[in-house]
């Protein structure tokens, strides 16, 4: 992988969760990918059916973020990425802001085979 792959499966990786389609989601990862939402635990979630489920369990409207990602570092099939996401304010829930890290593996096709999330609520001023 290179830095100009990686960063092309970050941007279909925000127009997956922007469209929450099925066949946009699964083509990011490998048939026996591992997706873990923390780097900790066992909540990880395994096989591309179970990540697509998982995703669209807890849809996002696509209006209700925005998000930016880019390559911080790539070796070979490894990569890591940088970014923020932010969710707009909506009834009782402030807009929030997560400062992300992934931490990515990579197939000899591009898809992903390893994805854990690392994430952060950047705190707001009081």
């Amino acid at each position: 992988m290179t830095h100009e792959d990686v960063q092309a499966w970050l941007d279909r990786y925000i127009a997956a969760w922007r469209s929450n389609e099925t066949s946009a989601i699964g083509d990011l990862f490998t048939d026996d990918a591992v997706y873990r939402y923390h780097p900790y635990g066992d909540d990880a979630v395994r096989g591309r059916e179970a990540i697509v489920q998982a995703w669209l369990e807890e849809e996002d409207a696509p209006d209700s973020w925005e998000a930016e990602y880019s390559p911080f570092a790539v070796d070979g099939e490894r990569a890591v990425a940088t970014g923020w996401s932010r969710y707009a304010a909506t009834g009782e829930e402030p807009e929030r802001t997560y400062h992300n890290v992934f931490l990515m593996r990579f197939n000899a096709d591009g898809r992903c085979a390893e994805f854990t999330e690392l994430f952060m609520l950047e705190k707001r001023p009081e």
